[in-house]
């Protein structure tokens, strides 16, 4: 597996080594030891979350300020861009986004740490989301920054206004938001 450390070097991208032939793949979505060879240590992973959404459904940026959860993300089919914004006051990358595009055929793979918020948006006709995550879903705790919140001015890579939930048309901007000390 290669890790690559984005700008925001606690965001690590991870590209497995794919097997195939005229019959198919195989590779190794998962393996502990060499997950947190290539990151650190975590806490240990107590869901995983599957989801479908369509083209240009945009759902984020999502996080819980408590019970925070680390997750490691990646499409088994269409494409997406996937995004991550560091909200731990401390870190002095703090504000900041990283992306990368995630999809079906790269099988890469992006892992979250905890203090981030993450969002993602669909590219492709569909696409289906997978993530594994270190602490478990918590909506009392869930939080939501906008999407276009001006001071992030993240660059997503598809035009005009993307399909948003009731939710995330909730959500703040991070001057409003609550954030990790």
């Amino acid at each position: 597996m290669k890790a690559t450390r984005l700008a925001i070097p606690d965001v690590v991208l991870l590209e497995p080594q794919v097997f195939g032939d005229e019959r198919g793949f195989f590779f190794e979505s998962f393996n502990q030891r060499k997950f947190e060879a290539a990151v650190g240590p975590v806490r240990p992973f107590v869901q995983d979350n599957h989801s479908r959404s369509a083209r240009g459904v945009l759902r984020g940026l999502h996080y819980q300020i408590q019970q925070p959860q680390g997750k490691l993300v990646r499409v088994v089919q269409g494409e997406v861009f996937d995004v991550a914004v560091d909200l731990r006051r401390d870190s002095p990358t703090f504000g900041q986004w990283v992306g990368a595009i995630l999809s079906g055929e790269n099988k890469h793979q992006l892992w979250i740490p905890e203090g981030f918020a993450h969002g993602f948006q669909v590219l492709s006709e569909s696409a289906e989301f997978l993530y594994k995550t270190t602490d478990f879903w918590a909506p009392e705790h869930e939080r939501c920054i906008a999407w276009n919140d001006p001071d992030l001015a993240i660059e997503w890579p598809a035009p005009g206004e993307p399909e948003l939930s009731g939710k995330d048309r909730l959500g703040v901007r991070l001057s409003e938001a609550e954030v990790f000390n």
